[in-house]
């Protein structure tokens, strides 16, 4: 390690242990100022860790945090950014303020799609793990191809690592690569040929540009696709999920390769999460024995349905920031028997993606007929959200410009159990909120 690398270091670990301590913060601007005192750091820390590397539009949090746990039952230590702060400087962060192992360890850093080749630079991982691709922050990354593209420029500097792909994303069937690819998907139904809606993501071809067919679709774009004009098809699957028992707001139980499984966040969009963690300690030789245990523990992921109690009130707070999981999160709260009311934070700032216009594809309509209370709105883009609540004819919402406001008014709404949608800035700036006031720690909960 250099006196250059040494000094950022150490400057980096001190303003983490302050920011920290005092501000309940510090996942992104330790590794910043890291980096400008030596923008080469994340070299030094190659010889201490097999990285793996979890990318993609959305699920990355979870499926990191999942594998991390699975990983767990049979390597120590095992490294991760469990913050969701996955752009350089908080990878380094990560770095900097861990323990140095006393052998290699593991690391499994979730990292956004177009800080791939900037990790990759540096360190050369064993494997990359590929969520899915979706519209996203459309500002940064353009279409679903420009943001595949900036994935594959990071990838194209580790042609050793193996990549565990979701095989139901028909993008992930169509890299030129040398890399050894295994294939994850969801086989649990099979139906005659049918099409997708007109407006779905990914619906054409990626090789002749005809309009995909399916035999199994779960949402979106995902499934079982297929050309009718050229052949192009989905990949044979190593692992599936053969059977899905039982979909809640609070528990997903279904099964992989015919074992039951069970999590304790709802959604579909999350059993892929499950589904990507399961091949991830398949391929590094965890038993399947082993991931049961570990995906039955009940602790909560940062931000993807935690569970934050506030007086009488039972908060799940959400991460939204795109137009297919909002739908999938609506679709998911929608299914919540008991009343409940629900928020929506919206922040445009450079995390979250500064044109908030995606709103305005998420399925709002389906609450008029829902168990829903109360709305309410809030974020530094509220008036942005609260149009939208109104044109999907959501008149019952009360605006709040500022989260203290919301974390004081929330103690007096109607229902007990209320649900929270927030873009990245918007929950960080909420759970700050929570931390100073003693309803959860700061970091994780």
């Amino acid at each position: 390690m250099s006196i250059r690398s040494t000094l950022a270091e150490a400057t980096g670990r001190s303003s983490y242990w302050f920011l920290h301590h005092f501000y309940h913060g510090g996942s992104s601007l330790p590794g910043k100022i890291a980096l400008a005192l030596d923008p080469h750091i994340l070299h030094t820390f190659n010889k201490y860790y097999d990285l793996i590397i979890v990318t993609g539009t959305n699920g990355k949090t979870l499926t990191t945090a999942l594998s991390v746990r699975v990983l767990r039952t049979k390597y120590d230590p095992v490294l991760t950014n469990p913050t969701g702060s996955n752009m350089e400087q908080g990878i380094v962060t990560t770095f900097i303020t861990a323990p140095r192992p006393q052998k290699k360890g593991l690391a499994v850093l979730e990292v956004d799609e177009a800080n791939v080749i900037k990790v990759t630079q540096y360190i050369k991982p064993v494997a990359f793990v590929f969520t899915n691709i979706f519209r996203d922050q459309l500002d940064r990354y353009g279409e679903i191809y420009a943001t595949y593209d900036k994935i594959l420029a990071g990838v194209r500097r580790a042609p050793a690592a193996t990549i565990i792909a979701n095989g139901d994303e028909q993008i992930f069937n169509t890299g030129d690569l040398p890399n050894p690819v295994v294939y994850y998907g969801f086989n649990h139904d099979h139906h005659a040929a049918f099409d997708a809606p007109a407006n779905t993501d990914g619906l054409l071809c990626p090789k002749c540009q005809h309009i995909l067919r399916y035999h199994l679709r779960t949402y979106a774009g995902l499934g079982d696709y297929f050309c009718p004009h050229c052949g192009f098809h989905r990949p044979p699957l190593k692992y599936a999920v053969t059977k899905l028992t039982k979909l809640t707001p609070t528990r997903s139980t279904f099964e992989i390769d015919g074992q039951e499984y069970s999590i304790s966040v709802g959604g579909l969009y999350n059993i892929y999460n499950a589904l990507a963690a399961y091949a991830v300690g398949r391929q590094f030789g965890v038993s399947p024995t082993q991931i049961k245990a570990a995906f039955e523990n009940e602790r909560r992921v940062f931000g993807r349905q935690e569970v934050i109690t506030v007086g009488d009130k039972e908060i799940n707070m959400i991460l939204v920031k795109n137009p297919v999981g909002l739908n999938q999160v609506l679709d998911m709260v929608a299914t919540e028997p008991a009343p409940f009311s629900l928020g929506f934070l919206l922040n445009a700032n450079y995390a979250d993606g500064i044109d908030t216009s995606w709103i305005w594809d998420g399925d709002f309509e389906q609450f008029a007929k829902s168990n829903a209370q109360q709305y309410f709105v809030g974020g530094e883009r509220y008036r942005d959200i609260a149009t939208r609540f109104t044109m999907a004819g959501i008149t019952n919402y009360h605006r709040y410009p500022q989260l203290a406001e919301v974390l004081d008014q929330v103690k007096h709404l109607p229902t007990k159990h209320v649900y929270i949608l927030a873009t990245y800035t918007a929950m960080l700036q909420f759970r700050k909120l929570l931390a100073e006031g003693g309803y959860i720690k700061g970091g994780m909960d």
